[in-house]
């Protein structure tokens, strides 16, 4: 087949190079980007491991209180920013009566709750860093949750994907030396009070034509929830309630962990609004490292071999569900390129050249095999 005459080549002019303010201002939002990552890190491993201690260690076994108390502490001061400051502005545009507040908030509000206490109540159970591994299926629930409310299609090829999380997950459990059903029940409970909580926002939101930031959803939801959560330990920890473990605990520690609880929740809604989403993933499973790491060193966790193969598929898993295979691929690409680059200007720099860096590694090579055969 006769092909077409060749069009011409027209080189088009390389765009000019942006102006200093313009790079300035780009490097200074990533700084300030990078800076709300190391905060969302640092807030949330603290509040894991802050709450694990009071609860375990510090002798504040309240699990239901303490997640009530972090919820007051939030109400009392958005209530504050809102009367003080521009930050809960937005709140104005959102006609809140009372058939938004059952139908929205009050839902919302619930299923936080049961998250949060859920959260809490697992650290009696578990260790720190098998909940970080269960805590890999997360994006197993919340599609589940999306399908069933209809606002997500898996394919063929999601499906498959999350089962080999899920296999990861269960390699993760099968491993774990002090297992516990109930904490595996809590958790996964926490898990999918959250994803309903996710699907409710986005679904209940978008159908009253609404846009509701986190910290103004925190402003009427929090008093929801500390008030849920009020009644669930007035049944379950109230009765056995004692003074002592306060005084001893100390309202100092119980003001710094529900700031550091509340400086989670911000920062979390500043991180999504600045960054994508897989930005936020990859961020996440750095985050729960980070915590698996900190449970190793400060309780002396024992984790098993088919734990760390299990805890790696399930971040092979989440990685791909993130991203997919294109994005992956293309990323390897770039990233060969990149170190090709820095092997270039390295093998450059030295006095004889890259002829010199390969001719010492071939030399060096052959001295090895001679040694071997000799």
């Amino acid at each position: 087949m006769a092909s077409g005459p060749a069009l011409p080549l027209v080189e088009r002019p390389s765009p000019p190079p942006p102006p200093p303010q313009a790079s300035s201002s780009r490097r200074t939002q990533t700084t300030v980007t990078a800076l709300y990552m190391i905060a969302w890190i640092s807030s949330s491993n603290c509040t894991i491991l802050f709450n694990k201690w009071l609860i375990n260690n510090a002798g504040f076994d309240y699990p239901v209180l303490l997640t009530c108390w972090h919820q007051l502490f939030a109400a009392v001061v958005t209530q504050i920013l809102a009367r003080t400051t521009t930050l809960l502005d937005s709140r104005r545009s959102l006609q809140v009566n009372s058939r938004f507040y059952l139908r929205t908030i009050l839902p919302i509000g619930l299923a936080s709750s049961g998250a949060f206490v859920c959260s809490n109540l697992v650290y009696r159970y578990l260790s720190v860093s098998f909940i970080q591994m269960l805590k890999a299926s997360s994006p197993v629930i919340v599609l589940f949750v999306s399908w069933l409310w209809g606002v997500a299609e898996p394919t063929g090829g999601t499906i498959v994907n999350i089962l080999f999380i899920v296999g990861g997950v269960v390699l993760a459990s099968a491993g774990e030396i002090s297992f516990s059903w109930i904490g595996v029940i809590f958790q996964m409970s926490g898990l999918l009070f959250e994803a309903v909580r996710v699907v409710m926002i986005q679904v209940m939101l978008s159908s009253e034509g609404m846009n509701m930031d986190a910290l103004v959803g925190l402003y009427y939801c929090a008093p929801v929830g500390a008030a849920f959560n009020l009644a669930i330990a007035a049944v379950t920890e109230i009765p056995r309630f004692n003074w002592d473990h306060l005084v001893r605990t100390g309202w100092v520690l119980l003001l710094l962990n529900a700031t550091a609880a509340l400086m989670l929740s911000v920062t979390s809604m500043v991180l999504i609004g600045r960054t994508s989403s897989l930005v936020t993933t990859l961020t996440g499973i750095f985050k729960n490292i980070l915590l698996i790491i900190s449970s190793v060193v400060i309780w002396g966790t024992e984790i098993a071999a088919i734990q760390i193969i299990g805890y790696t598929m399930s971040l092979g898993g989440l990685v791909y569900y993130a991203f997919g295979y294109e994005k992956l691929l293309e990323g390897s690409m770039v990233a060969t390129v990149w170190a090709a680059g820095h092997w270039d200007r390295w093998t450059a720099s030295l006095p004889f050249g890259k002829t010199s860096a390969l001719s010492g590694a071939l030399y060096f090579n052959e001295n090895i095999d001679r040694e071997d055969e000799g």
